[in-house]
């Protein structure tokens, strides 16, 4: 099969024949349509990860969109939703035309949204809505600020909050390229973050009336440091990932006086059906034009070209590979 193949770590994969993957108990074989190229991706591919180095070659690709060829749990034509941990542990991912499946991390999807649009919400979509359900335990009518708002995860955390009936969503992002993207999503204003902290504090406490309940966060950073600050009593703040840094500055005497929380997510550490059950309400509101994200597709044999982009930070929301079978 045509596969995208990762031959030397920390070198982009390049099209290539490889191996069909072999069905085994436990697992299905899904034929591949669409697969989002995601930062796990080129973290998994550089051999730095805290996952260790993955042996090479091997097929990246953590999550994707096809249609089920061969199973034991669903039926031959089903069209899903997949996992994989492809850079993670041993075993090829969905960069390919065939991709091996656990049965467990199988999703079956409705037909109201495109392959595409479900490749480029996928686990992203997943973090965005439990960090505000699970997490947070948002409640309608609190107020919402999202930070890294132009990207995917935070595109979708505009559009989830709205979606859970948010009173206000605040966003915050770096370009008026971004910006235009967040206020597509649903936000009510956008920030656009400064380096110095008590200025940025300054500007979300103008737009924001000087509080907000819940803080969705895939940055960290300064701009969590300013977040921080504004926390309700009882407010909540969830990161998702350090996008801008490893490390924030949080006042003891700001959390203790108001009882506020910062709180830690991993999509990790859900089961495959939590993963499932989330990954249908945000499709569920795609469908009816509540979640969106700004995608683009590119063919798998431009592969390379468009895992150059991703790592040089040229991608507006999320970068799709769509697969062509003969």
């Amino acid at each position: 099969m045509r596969a995208a193949v990762v031959a030397t770590l920390g070198e982009p994969p390049s099209l290539a024949e490889h191996p069909d993957p072999v069905p085994a108990e436990g697992w299905s074989v899904v034929r591949v349509a669409a697969a989002p190229v995601v930062p796990l991706d080129l973290l998994c591919a550089s051999g730095t990860s805290y996952f260790g180095a993955p042996a090479v070659p091997y097929v990246p690709g953590v999550q994707g969109v096809g249609v089920v060829e061969q199973s034991a749990v669903m039926a031959a034509g089903t069209r899903v939703f997949f996992a994989t941990s492809a850079g993670m542990t041993a075993g090829d991912g969905s960069f390919a035309e065939r991709c091996a499946v656990p049965d467990s991390d199988l999703v079956a999807l409705p037909d109201d949204v495109p392959d595409t649009m479900v490749a480029a919400l996928g686990l992203s979509g997943v973090a965005a809505w439990m960090a505000l359900t699970w997490r947070a335990r948002m409640q309608p009518g609190e107020r919402v600020l999202v930070l890294g708002a132009g990207g995917a995860v935070g595109q979708i955390a505009i559009g989830a909050a709205r979606a859970l009936e948010a009173g206000r969503v605040t966003a915050v992002c770096r370009s008026e390229e971004s910006r235009q993207r967040a206020l597509a999503a649903g936000a009510d204003e956008v920030v656009i973050p400064t380096a110095d902290v008590d200025e940025l504090t300054a500007r979300l406490g103008e737009v924001t009336g000087g509080e907000v309940d819940v803080v969705i966060d895939p940055v960290f950073g300064t701009a969590a440091t300013a977040a921080s600050r504004l926390l309700a009593p009882g407010g909540r703040l969830v990161n998702l990932g350090g996008a801008s840094g490893d490390e924030a500055t949080f006042s003891s005497s700001v959390l203790r006086s108001r009882s506020a929380n910062i709180l830690g997510y991993t999509n990790n550490s859900l089961t495959p059906e939590q993963r499932a059950e989330a990954l249908t309400e945000v499709l569920r509101h795609a469908a009816a034009g509540r979640i969106t994200v700004a995608h683009e597709t590119v063919g798998l044999p431009d592969v390379t070209t468009a895992w150059l982009r991703q790592a040089a930070g040229q991608i507006a929301g999320r970068l799709v590979l769509t697969v062509e079978h003969g």
